[in-house]
C-alpha cells in the first residue's frame, strides 16, 4: 500500500534500460495444463525480469489470479475441467463479448456463411449486412457505441460494436504550459489549500500573461472520507466524481444569497479558514486537508439550505438526470459510509452491494444526505467547467489536462458500486525491477478484463468520458495497463505476482472514442518498464507519451551502459517533455544535489552517500557537456535550468512542461518515493529556494516565470499555433 502512496512507479524508468536484475523463478512450477488455463484467460505465466530472463510464476500464483477471474484451478481435475469449459464455450459463441472497429477499415468476422447480420446504430437507425462465406463490417461505420445482431436458423446472439475513431486529431501545434498540484498553490483567497477558484486564476494568468497553452494538475478524484485521510490524490474513492474539498465556497452563487444568520456562520468560518491558510503561508505549516474539509463542509451545509432559484434548480435537475445510476450510487455510498465507515466491506452484509433491498430502504431513509452528495458532485461539475471555459477564453490552445489515476481504494465508492467489474482479493503493483527489487504493491483492485468486455467496455467509457468533460486533454497514469497490469493476490508479497493482459484493441478504442467526441488530447504517462511495441502502438493512435529528461538516454551501447544523454534530434515528437514530475526531484534540487541529501537524512539511499553524490555530479556534468556541445551553454558555465529548457525546445515533442514550483526554485519534492510517514508527501505549499511558501499573487509576480515566458515564446516561434478546435456537441445517449 505505502508503495503506490508515494507513487515510486513512476520513477522506474532508470530500470527501463539494459542492466535491469532479474528474480529467482518460483519453487512451485506450473503444470502444462495450468498454463494452458492461465493463457486462456489472459494470464502470463512468465515474465521478463528486465535483462532478458524470463522469471516463471509459481503455480499458486495463477491458481489465484485464476480464481479471481472466477475460474476454479484448486487441482488438476478443476484445472482439466476448466480448460474443458473454457473451449466449450469458446466454440459455442458465433459473436465475441464486445467487438471494436476503427473507421476507414474494414473488420472481419469469422461467423458461418448462412448467419444473417445486423447493426442497430446508437442513433436508432438499422445496417443490414449481407450474408456470405466471409462477413466484413464496412470501413464507413459511424462512430459510436452500436449493437451487432447475428441470426442463425433458430439461433440469435448480440454483442456490443464500438466503432473508433482510426488515430486520435493531432494538437494544434507545439506548446507549452505548467505542471501543478493544485492543493499546493494556494491564494490570499483559498481555505487552506489550492481550490477550483484558484485553478480558474492560474490557467488565466499562466495564458494572458505568459503564453501557456496548457496546465496539467494532479487528480481530483474524490478521497475517501474519515480523518485522518489519505493525502495521495492516487489513491481515491471515486475516479468518477472529484472531490468536494477543492470547491471555492465564495464562487458558489447561494453565497450571495445567504440570509444574515446564514452571513454570519459563513464569516466565522471563512476566518477559520483563514487561520488555516495563515498556518500554511505564514508558519510553516502543512496543508492540513481534514481540517480544510471541516470548516468546508460546515459552510456547504449551511449553503445547501438556501433556496436554488429555478434556472439553477433546472441545471441541478438536468445534472442528475444525465448522471445517472453512477451518481445515485456515489451519493448513496457517501451517505452509508458516514454510518457506517468508509470500509463498505466491513458494513452489515445486506448493505455490502449496491443492488440489494437493504440498499433501496438506507437510500430512502438517508434522503437527506444522499441529496447532499448529489448535489455536492453538480457543485463540482459547475466549477471544473467554469475553470476550463476560464483557460480557453484566456488563450491557451490546450487548456486543463486532467488526470485519471490508475485505479481507486478498495474500500471506496467506486470498488463498491464496480465490484462485479474489479477483481476481488487482487491489487496492482509492479515486478521486481532494478529499482526495487522487492516489486510494488500499490494497493488498487484492477478491472476484469473478462467483465469489462461483457460489460461492452461500459465502465471505462463513462470514467473516461468523465475525465474528459471539462479537459483539453487528459492523461492516462500509467497507459501501460490498457494492454497488462501486474496482478499480486491478497496477502502475497509483489515478488508472487503476474501480468494479466487486457484487449488493448478494445480499451484504445474506447480511450479514442471517448477523447474524440469529447475534443480531447490524450496522454500516456508511459515511463518505467514498457512492454515492447506499446509505446510504438499509442503512438499510431495518436497518444502522446511523457518524456524525462533525465531518463532520455541512448540505451543502444554495450549492456550495463548509462549511455550518453539522447541527442534533441532522436527524442520522439509524440510527447510531453519534462525536466521533472510530482515523484522526481524538482530542478533546483538535482541541480544542486540537495535531492541526494534528502535521501540519505531519510536513509532512502541504496549505496553510500559518497557514491550517490559522484553519481548525480557525473550525470549532470553528462548534460553540461552535452548543452555545451550543443552550443546552449557557454564553455565553462554551471549547469542551469534555461539551459535545460533551452534542450527541451530543441526537440520535437509536441508538448514541453514546466514544473510550476521551479519558476521560484523550490527544491523539495512534492512527493519522495519510498517513504510514508517520513516525509511530508502531498501536503507541501509551493515554496521559494529558501522554502518560504510563495501565494499565488506572488507566484505571478516572480521573475522567474517571466523569464521562462520569454525562453519558451522565443523556442516555440518557430511553430506558429492554431486555434484549438471547438469541442464537438456530444450525442444524445447519456452524455
Amino acid at each position: 500500500m505505502a508503495a503506490y502512496l508515494d507513487r515510486s512507479d513512476e520513477n522506474r524508468d532508470e530500470s527501463s534500460g539494459p542492466g535491469a536484475s532479474g528474480a529467482a523463478a518460483s519453487e512451485d512450477a506450473p503444470g502444462p495444463a495450468l498454463v494452458a488455463l492461465a493463457h486462456a484467460h489472459g494470464v502470463d505465466s512468465s515474465y521478463d525480469a528486465g535483462d532478458g530472463e524470463q522469471v516463471q510464476v509459481g503455480a499458486a500464483t495463477l491458481i489465484a489470479v485464476l480464481a479471481a477471474l472466477g475460474v476454479d484451478a484448486s487441482g488438476p481435475q478443476a484445472v482439466e475441467r476448466a480448460l474443458a469449459e473454457h473451449r466449450a464455450t469458446a466454440a459455442a459463441r458465433l459473436l465475441p463479448p464486445c467487438l471494436v472497429a476503427r473507421t476507414g477499415r474494414r473488420t472481419a468476422l469469422d461467423v458461418p456463411a448462412a448467419a444473417r447480420l445486423s447493426i442497430a446504430l446508437e442513433d436508432g437507425s438499422d445496417w443490414q449486412l449481407p450474408a456470405g462465406r466471409s462477413h466484413w463490417l464496412p470501413a464507413d461505420l459511424p462512430l459510436g457505441r452500436h449493437t451487432l445482431h447475428l441470426r442463425l436458423a433458430d439461433r440469435a446472439e448480440s454483442t456490443t460494436l464500438i466503432v473508433a475513431p482510426d488515430r486520435l486529431a493531432p494538437l494544434p501545434g507545439r506548446g507549452w504550459g505548467f505542471l501543478a498540484q493544485l492543493y499546493s498553490v494556494l491564494s490570499q483567497r483559498s481555505w487552506g489549500m489550492g481550490d477550483l477558484g484558484d485553478l480558474a486564476e492560474l490557467a488565466q494568468w499562466s495564458a494572458g500573461a505568459l503564453g501557456a497553452d496548457f496546465l496539467q494538475i494532479n487528480p481530483l478524484h474524490a478521497a475517501l472520507p474519515g480523518a485522518p485521510s489519505d493525502p495521495s490524490p492516487y489513491r481515491p474513492s471515486s475516479r468518477r466524481f472529484a472531490d468536494p474539498v477543492h470547491l471555492r465556497i465564495e464562487a458558489l452563487p447561494e453565497y450571495a444569497y445567504a440570509g444574515p444568520a446564514d452571513r454570519a456562520r459563513l464569516d466565522e468560518l471563512a476566518q477559520r479558514a483563514g487561520r488555516l491558510r495563515a498556518e500554511v503561508l505564514e508558519h510553516d505549516g502543512l496543508i492540513d486537508r481534514d481540517a480544510v474539509w471541516a470548516v468546508k463542509r460546515e459552510a456547504l451545509q449551511v449553503l445547501h439550505t438556501v433556496p436554488r432559484g429555478p434556472g439553477r434548480q433546472a441545471a441541478y435537475q438536468a445534472f442528475v438526470r444525465r448522471e445517472g445510476d453512477w451518481l445515485e450510487q456515489y451519493a448513496t455510498w457517501n451517505a452509508l459510509a458516514e454510518e457506517h465507515g468508509s470500509d463498505w466491506r466491513q458494513w452489515p452484509k445486506g448493505l455490502r452491494r449496491p443492488d440489494t433491498p437493504q440498499v433501496a430502504a438506507a437510500r430512502a431513509e438517508l434522503a437527506a444526505a444522499v441529496e447532499f452528495h448529489r448535489w455536492l458532485a453538480w457543485l463540482l461539475d459547475e466549477q471544473l467547467g467554469s475553470a476550463q471555459r476560464a483557460a480557453e477564453r484566456a488563450g491557451m490552445a490546450v487548456g486543463l489536462i486532467h488526470d485519471l489515476a490508475i485505479g481507486c481504494h478498495p474500500h471506496g465508492a467506486d470498488s463498491w458500486a464496480l465490484q462485479d467489474h474489479l477483481a476481488g482479493g487482487i491489487s496492482v503493483g509492479a515486478p521486481p525491477d532494478a529499482f526495487n527489487a522487492h516489486g510494488q504493491d500499490w494497493g488498487l483492485p484492477p478491472w476484469r478484463p473478462d467483465a469489462l468486455a461483457a460489460a461492452g467496455y461500459a465502465p471505462f467509457a463513462e470514467l473516461l468520458r468523465a475525465a474528459a468533460r471539462h479537459a483539453g486533454a487528459i492523461r492516462i497514469d500509467h497507459v501501460m495497463g490498457l494492454f497488462r497490469l501486474w496482478w499480486i493476490p491478497a496477502g502475497r508479497p509483489p515478488t508472487e505476482g503476474t501480468y494479466v493482459r487486457y484487449d488493448a484493441e478494445a480499451m484504445l478504442g474506447v480511450l479514442a472514442l471517448e477523447a474524440h467526441r469529447a475534443g480531447t488530447a490524450v496522454i500516456g504517462e508511459d515511463l518505467g518498464t514498457v512492454e515492447p511495441g506499446v509505446r510504438e502502438e499509442l503512438t499510431a493512435r495518436g497518444v502522446l507519451g511523457t518524456s524525462v529528461l533525465w531518463f532520455e538516454r541512448d540505451w543502444t551501447g554495450k549492456e550495463g551502459d548509462k549511455g550518453a544523454p539522447l541527442a534533441p534530434a532522436r527524442w520522439r515528437p509524440g510527447c510531453l517533455a519534462t525536466l521533472t514530475t510530482h515523484d522526481l526531484p524538482s530542478t533546483a534540487a538535482r541541480l544542486s544535489g540537495e535531492h541526494v541529501d534528502l535521501r540519505h537524512q531519510l536513509g532512502l539511499l541504496a549505496r553510500p552517500l559518497a557514491e550517490e553524490q559522484e553519481a548525480a555530479a557525473a550525470e549532470l556534468a553528462d548534460w553540461r557537456s552535452e548543452l555545451t556541445r550543443l552550443g546552449m551553454l557557454p564553455t565553462g558555465a554551471a549547469l542551469d535550468q534555461q539551459a535545460l529548457y533551452r534542450f527541451l525546445l530543441a526537440t520535437p515533442a509536441e508538448l514541453v512542461g514546466v514544473w510550476l514550483p521551479d519558476t521560484v526554485g523550490d527544491p523539495r519534492p512534492q512527493n519522495l518515493p519510498g517513504t510514508w510517514d517520513q516525509y511530508p508527501n502531498w501536503r507541501l505549499p509551493v515554496a521559494d529556494g529558501s522554502g518560504t511558501p510563495v501565494t499565488l499573487e506572488r507566484l505571478a509576480a516572480e521573475p522567474g516565470a517571466v523569464e521562462l515566458r520569454e525562453l519558451l515564446g522565443e523556442g516555440l516561434a518557430q511553430a506558429p499555433r492554431q486555434a484549438r478546435p471547438g469541442r464537438p456537441t456530444p450525442p444524445s445517449e447519456g452524455r
